[in-house]
């Protein structure tokens, strides 16, 4: 199968998927689309057990050659996150600043400690071997919030602005420190790095804080080039550019991509679009990245619910699953509550605001490409098929009753 009937394929059955919730349901798309991809999936399951197996076959092969891993790391992440920081305003990120960074980095390492403890323990109840190295990548796994499904939600749900920035802010910044997390975790596992806080820091400088300043580089390039400019094809052009090539290069000198990416964008956003662009660029390049951001989200999601015909389930492991949706919650409302209440006495929380961030930190595509990610071998096929549990929970469940959940939360 070439390249191009993949996408199509792809495209194709996202633009269905879509349509038949716009037209009938209304539900919000990313969700609808893979809601419904996991029911075409399942249907291709149950047409296998009647004799159907060359159909079967076939969607297998297609999403092992799609690879929803490195797709999502090496190719769809970098356009879907500049597309959200664009949106993201300083100001409002600057006065939300220290609980972003908290819930960012803090809030990553103690999911994974707490979820990867209690697993263990969990694992060991259920007779499961999986050592505690392992226990803990996959708390790394499912530590980080998704920025690709929180942003996604947050668009059709009438927030407070303090609390949609807090959400959205700690959703663009700590999947790159999850995804460090999960470097230096797996490197201790295979034996390829030692368990020291000195190593484990070398790594966070290099991934993290590389990335950081690249992407003030990036970001501050592309505004010296759009500034230059008044020539709306043009400078779309160049913020593309910057996002794939400025991703490239992040990976090649072992820097965080998404973390380049997003600082990237929130520099093009602001000062960009206030010193940098004319009123007709700024519309331009707003519809280009809002419809580049609809599209690639309805095809990852898509490529999410498919992606249940090459995980393999069995009843212990499904069980495992079941049993990490309320861990991971608890730990996340943990790491969510203490950084919270560290800085009550400068700046004002509710308790209301230490459950919706709780409850709208969803779990999405980065889960489960890391979890892909993994080499080949008993352990990936005990994490892979906990955390797409946890993921779906995450999307369908708690994407369904965010929307509701946020829009009652009153907080100053």
């Amino acid at each position: 199968m070439t390249l191009f009937e993949i996408v199509a394929i792809l495209l194709s059955l996202s633009a269905l998927f879509s349509y038949i919730n716009a037209r009938f349901i209304g539900l919000p798309t990313s969700i609808a689309v893979m809601a419904f991809s996991l029911v075409f999936s399942l249907a291709l399951v149950g047409v296998n057990h009647l004799g159907g197996q060359d159909l079967t076959r076939w969607a297998e092969q297609l999403i092992a050659q799609v690879d929803l891993g490195e797709t999502l790391l090496n190719g769809l992440l970098s356009f879907l996150l500049f597309a959200g920081a664009l949106h993201v305003k300083l100001d409002d990120l600057a006065d939300q600043k220290w609980l972003v960074a908290l819930l960012a980095t803090l809030g990553v390492v103690v999911t994974t400690f707490l979820v990867g403890c209690a697993m263990w323990l969990v694992l060991g109840w259920l007779t499961i071997p999986l050592p505690f190295i392992y226990c803990l990548l996959f708390g790394a796994v499912v530590a980080p919030t998704d920025p690709v499904a929180v942003l996604a939600i947050l668009k059709s749900v009438n927030t407070p602005k303090a609390l949609s920035t807090k959400i959205a802010g700690e959703s663009l910044f700590n999947d790159g420190v999850a995804v460090v997390m999960f470097i230096a975790i797996l490197g201790i596992a295979q034996g390829d790095r030692e368990a020291t806080l000195q190593g484990i820091g070398l790594l966070f400088l290099e991934e993290a804080m590389g990335g950081l300043v690249l992407g003030f580089i990036l970001g501050a390039a592309g505004y010296y080039l759009l500034r230059g400019l008044d020539n709306y094809q043009v400078e779309i052009l160049v913020t593309i550019a910057l996002v794939a090539g400025g991703y490239a290069l992040a990976s090649r000198l072992h820097m965080s991509g998404p973390l380049a990416v997003v600082v990237a964008g929130l520099m093009i956003g602001n000062h960009g679009r206030r010193y940098a662009m004319s009123k007709q660029t700024e519309r331009h390049l707003d519809s280009f990245w809002g419809l580049i951001d609809e599209v690639l989200n309805a095809v990852l999601f898509l490529l999410i619910g498919l992606e249940v015909l090459i995980v393999t389930f069995e009843l212990p492991v499904l069980l495992a699953g079941l049993a990490a949706i309320p861990l991971v919650l608890l730990a996340r409302l943990v790491a969510v509550g203490v950084p919270v209440m560290a800085l009550k006495p400068f700046q004002e929380h509710t308790s209301r605001s230490i459950l919706a961030l709780t409850w709208g930190g969803l779990k999405g595509g980065i889960s489960v490409a890391l979890a892909l990610a993994l080499p080949a071998g008993p352990e990936r096929d005990l994490i892979l098929p906990m955390a797409y549990v946890v993921v779906v929970f995450s999307i369908l469940f708690q994407g369904l009753t965010v929307k509701r959940f946020l829009g009652r939360t009153a907080e100053k």
